[in-house]
């Protein structure tokens, strides 16, 4: 039997609506099958589609499940600000004062606010260190580029499988054509400095042809694993702002600021949508 479930849908990474990466979100989502969630989200057809339950971890305040057009993510940025955000519209209660703890199939993420903006905490690496010239090589080809511009080629997988290329520079990054057929397989993200003055740090892109996403706007994960690569490596500072999307007409913004707790990886939610939806 079909019911009527609360929905939203909101633009993360952004304060104008349209700039950022859609999320819907199934604020009710308590008896839906995995099928059900993987039609629907097929049916929006986003980046990604997020469904809220009830936690089974008592530290949690609340569990999420995130599904892409192609299958299920163990973890998502964007997905994870968005859903925290209709979590909160909708009255969700919080076991602790301007924090959100979300339970998700990588464990507990923590999400708080940053000022007018919301913050997870970057969860730790999973799969660090360089990639293999197998790997390099797919990567060349995928993104049709000479081996002297591929500056560095490293895992940076906090639970979706991110690997991450430095470019010579942001306009190297913006500049790409890629090869998806030589890209499969690969969930890649590219990423070059913008000369100094400039309002960001950063531009970034991410390619996931295998999960129905061939790019992606602007995305959370692959950016907490590039910040953690950055700093960690001496090439950025403890904060910084990261462009992406501006290749599909986007203009979204991923605020980053390392402190004595974590990396937090921040942003803009804007409401676009909130009412019901038949499942």
């Amino acid at each position: 039997m079909t019911e009527l479930r609360r929905f939203a849908q909101v633009d993360v990474f952004t304060a104008e609506p349209l700039k950022g990466n859609p999320l819907a979100v199934v604020i009710d989502a308590a008896g839906l099958s995995d099928a059900d969630m993987a039609a629907f989200a097929r049916w929006t057809n986003l980046s990604e589609t997020t469904f809220l339950l009830p936690p089974t971890d008592p530290a949690a305040d609340y569990r999420v499940r995130i599904f892409t057009p192609g299958g299920e993510l163990p973890f998502a940025g964007h997905p994870t600000l968005g859903s925290a955000h209709a979590f909160l519209a909708s009255g969700g209660d919080v076991k602790k004062p301007g924090e959100v703890v979300q339970q998700c199939a990588i464990g507990l993420v923590r999400v708080k606010r940053d000022g007018a903006r919301l913050a997870f905490a970057a969860p730790p690496l999973r799969h660090s260190g360089p990639v293999d010239a197998a790997g390099r090589a797919q990567v060349l080809a995928a993104l049709r580029i000479a081996p002297a511009q591929l500056l560095d080629l490293v895992w940076c997988d906090n639970g979706p499988g991110w690997m991450a290329a430095r470019l010579p520079d942001a306009a190297s990054v913006l500049a790409l054509q890629p090869d998806f057929v030589a890209m499969q397989g690969l969930k890649l993200g590219v990423v070059g400095a913008h000369p100094e003055g400039a309002d960001c740090q950063f531009e970034v892109r991410a390619f996931v042809p295998d999960l129905g996403v061939p790019e992606d706007p602007v995305t959370g994960s692959l950016n907490a694993g590039l910040a953690l690569w950055l700093q960690g490596a001496g090439l950025a500072g403890d904060r910084y702002v990261a462009a992406q999307g501006a290749a599909l007409g986007r203009a979204g913004r991923v605020h980053v600021v390392r402190d004595a707790e974590a990396t937090w990886i921040g942003g803009d939610v804007t409401p676009l949508i909130h009412g019901q939806v038949r499942l």
